[in-house]
């Protein structure tokens, strides 16, 4: 049974970085994409970013792109997004998704439970 943690969210003020951190078990996990998500109160879940299951390519939401960085390591079964220059816009709450392929093109097949990220002005 696949199980996806997130950790590493706060609160934190505008201009500030925060390091997600999703912690994945049940399947190998280096055989699979990662994502992360974010759904803010009264709005649709959008879409962060993605990484492939060897690290790389990346891709990353346009209103994120050039201030998320999402890196993984294999070893610890784990997927980061490092969040910097946050915004309130950012608040959210963070979801981690792991994908049904290798490449980041795929289908997501599992989600966490996603932890909150506040960014205050």
């Amino acid at each position: 049974q696949v199980q996806l943690v997130e950790s590493g969210g706060g609160l934190v003020q505008a201009g500030g970085s925060l390091r997600l951190s999703c912690a994945a078990s049940g399947r190998t996990f280096s055989s699979y994409f990662m994502g992360w998500f974010r759904q803010a109160p009264g709005k649709e879940r959008e879409f962060v970013a993605a990484v492939s299951a060897s690290g790389v390519p990346t891709n990353y939401g346009a209103s994120v792109k050039g201030r998320f960085t999402i890196s993984r390591d294999n070893a610890k079964n784990t997927v980061y997004l490092q969040m910097a220059s946050l915004k309130p816009e950012d608040t959210a709450v963070y979801y981690c998704a792991q994908g049904d392929t290798r490449w980041i093109s795929g289908q997501y097949e599992y989600w966490g439970q996603g932890t909150q990220v506040t960014v205050s002005s």
